[in-house]
C-alpha cells in the first residue's frame, strides 16, 4: 500500500505539479493536506461507501484539504471506471454533498471523449492507477479567483501535451511506478 502511494505522489509531484497541469497542486503537496486512500475492493458499493466516507473526514477534518481514492487493483476498465465515475457523482448529488465536494477522475487509460485513444492529450488525465479525486469545492472557487485566465488551464494542458508527444508523456507518466 505504501508503494501505491509513494507512486501516486511521485506522479502528482512530476507530471500534475511538474507540468503545471493542476497549478493548484503544489501549495496542497507542500502543505501535506493531501490524503491518500487505498483500495483493493472491486465492488462499486463498497467504493461508494469509501467514497461517502471519506466525504464525512473532509467535512470532520478541515486539515484535509483534498482526498485521492486509488484502485490498484480493479477498474482497470475504461468503461467500468466511467460507470464508477458517473455512480460518484450521483451519490455526491444524492447525499447533499452537491456545492460542497466534486469528484475529479484520473485513470491508466483515460481518454476523452471524440478522442483517439493514442492522443498525448489523455495524459493530462492519465494517472499510474484508477483513482477518484475528492476536491472542496470552496477552496476550487477561492484559488481560481487568485489564478489568471483559469479557463484556459485545460486548453494549455491539451496543447503542452501534445507538443511533447505521446512517447514523452507516456515515458513521464511510466516512470512513476
Amino acid at each position: 500500500m505504501e508503494q501505491i502511494i509513494t507512486q501516486t505522489k511521485k506522479w502528482i509531484t512530476d507530471v500534475v505539479v511538474g507540468l503545471n497541469f493542476c497549478p493548484f497542486a503544489a501549495r496542497e503537496m507542500k502543505q501535506n493536506t493531501i490524503r491518500y486512500v487505498v483500495e483493493n475492493s472491486e465492488e462499486e458499493e463498497d467504493v461508494l461507501a469509501l467514497l461517502l466516507q471519506e466525504c464525512k473526514n473532509l467535512d470532520e477534518d478541515k486539515s484535509i484539504e483534498t482526498t485521492l481514492l486509488i484502485f490498484p487493483q480493479s477498474f482497470a476498465d475504461f468503461t467500468a471506471y466511467l460507470d464508477l465515475v458517473s455512480l460518484s457523482e450521483d451519490l455526491i448529488v444524492g447525499e447533499g454533498y452537491e456545492g460542497i465536494y466534486q469528484v475529479a477522475s484520473f485513470h491508466p487509460d483515460y481518454c476523452f471523449a471524440d478522442s483517439e485513444s493514442n492522443d498525448a492529450a489523455n495524459y493530462t488525465n492519465r494517472s499510474p492507477y484508477p483513482m477518484l479525486h475528492l476536491l472542496r469545492e470552496e477552496s476550487i472557487e477561492k484559488a481560481l479567483l487568485r489564478y489568471e485566465n483559469p479557463e484556459q488551464i485545460p486548453e494549455r494542458n491539451v496543447h503542452f501535451a501534445r507538443e511533447k508527444g505521446t512517447a514523452y508523456m507516456k515515458m513521464l507518466r511510466d516512470s512513476c511506478l
